[in-house]
């Protein structure tokens, strides 16, 4: 399996070459609790989420991707924000893809389901939120939780 390397405004960074719609998905549960996942290509902890494959709605790629990596089912509640800085890349190894940023933000509820993991997350938790962005995470994915938790007025453009 290939590594997720996330650059942002670095000059170094490789050049995208791609971009990719995606969506990421803020559960929240009735114990103020937000489902997070510890990623298996970078050790990173991350809000689940993935690409949005052609054929589905944002709101199905976000239940699809939220099902497959923690085994919760979810409910969409909102849009969070939309984030699509092109300063922010990430390259994938196993393809040489680079991809700008491009990431839905949606809110939700859980609705049924058991914690899993999956090839993408090999540790799967509810984080309460006050922890949340005090994990091991990339300086986007502390962002996107970061405006959740301040619970802004209309969504969040960048």
């Amino acid at each position: 399996m290939g590594r997720r390397i996330d650059y942002y405004d670095d000059p170094n960074a490789p050049r995208a070459n791609s971009l990719v719609p995606a969506v990421n998905v803020v559960v929240e549960n009735d114990k103020g609790e937000i489902l997070m996942i510890r990623r298996t290509d970078n050790d990173n902890w991350a809000l689940p989420g993935g690409a949005i494959d052609i054929g589905e709605s944002v709101t199905q790629a976000a239940i699809r991707e939220t099902k497959e990596e923690t085994g919760i089912d979810v409910e969409i509640t909102g849009l969070v924000g939309i984030y699509s800085d092109p300063k922010h890349v990430i390259h994938y190894t196993s393809n040489d893809e680079v991809r700008q940023e491009f990431s839905i933000l949606l809110s939700g509820s859980p609705s049924g389901g058991d914690l899993e993991t999956s090839e993408e997350s090999y540790e799967v938790s509810w984080i309460p939120k006050a922890q949340a962005p005090t994990k091991k995470m990339h300086a986007s994915m502390r962002l996107r939780i970061v405006d959740y938790l301040e619970q802004k007025v209309g969504p969040v453009l960048s």
